[in-house]
């Protein structure tokens, strides 16, 4: 006897998901078959939810349910410094070190020919519009320290060069090819420590 269809159906939608392969994927089918359907209506309204109510922040590309997202809106971080990074999720996991106070810009993506992305197809012009518009004296650039992220770092380098501003780069503490949201709270502390002049 197979899969019942729901059930495969179900497992299907999970395998999309990233680090989850077909037999976790049935296994989470098969445990959510098996909850309670309050607390399946639960995990499907919070899905929903989260889908409907989460967006970019208008200013830094942040996720926020807001307009401007709380790091932005916080006063008592450092305008003069914005960190630049890849996605939503790399703010998170910088955040974590608990040792950067500046704000931040996201790219939504990298530089990559080979996959049709272009710099016209990331964040680059709303970064170069906030560096006049709210002083910034140093941009800090935390792409990932691979061909790509060190491809948009360059390329993004060269642009805010000529315009006077401090341009760093973190440092490689952080592993060639390792993505950020992965990487541990000591690594991204060191990383910002050691960042560069680029």
């Amino acid at each position: 006897m197979g899969v019942l269809e729901p059930i495969a159906r179900l497992a299907a939608q999970f395998s999309r998901l990233p680090g989850i392969g077909s037999k976790t994927a049935l296994r989470l089918a098969y445990f959510i078959v098996d909850q309670p359907e309050t607390e399946v209506k639960a995990l499907s309204g919070a899905i929903i939810e989260a889908k409907e109510s989460v967006h970019y922040c208008a200013r830094c590309g942040n996720y926020t349910v807001n307009d401007i997202c709380d790091i932005c809106e916080n006063p008592k971080r450092n305008c003069e410094t914005i960190c630049v990074v890849c996605d939503p999720k790399d703010i998170f996991a910088l955040e974590r070190a608990q040792d950067y106070y500046g704000k931040y810009h996201v790219l939504h993506g990298v530089i990559s020919p080979m996959d049709g992305v272009g710099p016209d197809d990331i964040s680059i012009a709303p970064l170069l519009k906030r560096i006049p518009e709210e002083g910034v004296k140093e941009v800090i650039l935390a792409t990932n320290p691979d061909i790509e992220g060190e491809a948009t770092a360059s390329y993004i380098s060269k642009l805010i060069k000529p315009l006077g501003i401090r341009v760093t780069r973190i440092a490689h503490g952080v592993p060639i090819g390792g993505n950020l949201e992965y990487i541990d709270e000591v690594t991204l502390s060191k990383a910002l420590e050691g960042r560069r002049e680029m």
